[in-house]
């Protein structure tokens, strides 16, 4: 087959969604398939030549918005010669928006199926937008599930999107298929050589992480939590990898707590390097509940790590309470996830266990399966395209015209469903205050502390 994955997040960018196209990409590329991938540019540069020879970068402002996304700039794509050429027999669309619809013309104008992999809960980044923050996320939510039915078919990461996504009217099929890893590859990290890299005493028990440093992975939360645990146990040290915009938040929370000496920031690692920290952590502090899968999970429990995280989509399918870890409420306080960090890593032999569990969590999720699943699904959307065009097609031309007009009205439906939504909601609260007020049923929404 010849597959065009539509992404606005690739390498050099350190993310999921970039790891998991660039997976497809190289694992589709052995099984003989021409695949070529379209992404924007970054100010970091290009992906390793190996990669950037499937790839068609996009013209695109850099650090939109302050962030480390790139934005493509209109119309770019339409101009680029090498995705004119490229006889696509499907097309896979990593995001909703940008590139995108361009995913959507594109699949119109060549008659082909587009299929749609929902790796982000958008309303957890519109911080990223100069938009009234309820207002954007409902807006966000409602394109991506617009996006999602003009698809042939939605890939879900996990069990728990899956069902998110149907509750909020997605009607297209949709397939729960996890990212992929290479666990073998993830499993041979060098303990002594992570400690030795990021001055790590031998002796001292690790608390680790590894994720890109933003506002929508809750690090303020877990920052807090870490400090707290390292104040109960001066021994021990934290290993944060990776960066980004909320990197100095952490540094302050872990100052003000007075355990910046016993952390450790290593910045964005890669290849060997990376897999040598992983292999340094005796305990992996995850406290995001923006996630679709946890793809990170994956990788470091390949590598051996046990995890502590909150409960929350794509956690949930991964940490198995008591078995490979912990797994806490959502609304657990700092300090009793930083009583639960304490004792795992007091209890040696526990830990010991859940990183064996650990391993065989991660083979569930290994590369080879989990492509081998999607490549199937291609195969009966080709399949399937092929009987509607000898069937009852529409002209590409009329095709492209009605692809626009969908895009358009998609993107107005979501736009007003948002507004009116926030409005709704202010109306609602406004008369919860009042009702409260004036001696009402309302009552504030008190958070109960989590048991121990």
């Amino acid at each position: 087959m010849n597959i065009c994955h539509f992404t606005n997040t690739f390498s050099p960018h350190v993310g999921g969604v970039a790891r998991a196209v660039q997976t497809l990409l190289e694992d589709q590329r052995d099984a003989g398939h021409r695949v070529l991938v379209v992404a924007p540019e970054f100010a970091e540069g290009a992906a390793p030549p190996r990669i950037e020879r499937s790839v068609v970068r996009i013209a695109a402002l850099t650090h939109f918005n302050d962030s480390d996304f790139s934005v493509r700039l209109p119309l770019a794509a339409a101009l680029e010669d090498r995705l004119s050429d490229f006889p696509a027999d499907l097309i896979h669309a990593h995001h909703p928006f940008l590139l995108g619809d361009t995913a959507l013309r594109e699949a119109a104008k060549r008659g082909v199926p587009i299929i749609f992999t929902h790796h982000t809960l958008y309303e957890h980044y519109t911080h990223y937008l100069p938009l009234q923050a309820e207002a954007a996320g409902e807006f966000a939510a409602e394109v991506a599930t617009r996006f999602a039915n003009r698809c042939a078919a939605v890939v879900a990461p996990s069990r728990s999107v899956r069902e998110l996504i149907v509750s909020r009217g997605v009607t297209t099929p949709v397939h729960v298929i996890p990212t992929g890893i290479d666990t073998a590859l993830l499993a041979t990290g060098d303990r002594n050589e992570g400690r030795l890299a990021h001055g790590l005493p031998d002796e001292a028990p690790v608390i680790g992480h590894l994720g890109r440093l933003a506002a929508e992975k809750n690090l303020r939360y877990l920052a807090t939590s870490i400090g707290l645990a390292l104040r109960a146990r001066p021994e021990a040290r934290a290993l944060i990898v990776g960066d980004g915009p909320a990197r100095a938040e952490m540094e302050e929370v872990f100052r003000s707590l007075g355990v910046a000496g016993a952390v450790v920031f290593a910045g964005k690692l890669t290849g060997r390097r990376l897999r040598d920290a992983c292999a340094a952590m005796d305990l992996f502090a995850f406290a995001s509940l923006s996630e679709t899968q946890g793809l990170v999970l994956a990788e470091v429990m390949a590598a051996g790590a046990p995890v502590v995280a909150l409960d929350a989509s794509g956690v949930r399918e991964m940490v198995r309470d008591g078995k490979n870890g912990r797994l806490l409420p959502p609304d657990a306080p700092e300090e009793f996830f930083a009583r639960v960090l304490v004792n795992g890593l007091r209890r040696v032999a526990t830990r010991l266990r859940w990183a064996e569990a650990a391993r065989r969590t991660a083979a569930t999720v290994d590369r080879t399966r989990t492509n081998r699943r999607l490549l199937s699904l291609y195969e009966g959307l080709v399949r399937e395209q092929s009987r509607t065009v000898r069937d009852a097609a529409p002209s590409p031309a009329l095709a492209r015209i009605m692809t626009e007009g969908h895009i358009l009205a998609d993107k107005a439906g979501a736009l007003l469903r948002a507004v009116t939504g926030a409005s709704s909601a202010v109306a609602a609260a406004a008369t919860g205050s009042a009702a409260g007020g004036a001696g009402g049923s309302g009552s504030p929404g008190l958070v109960p502390a989590a048991s121990s």
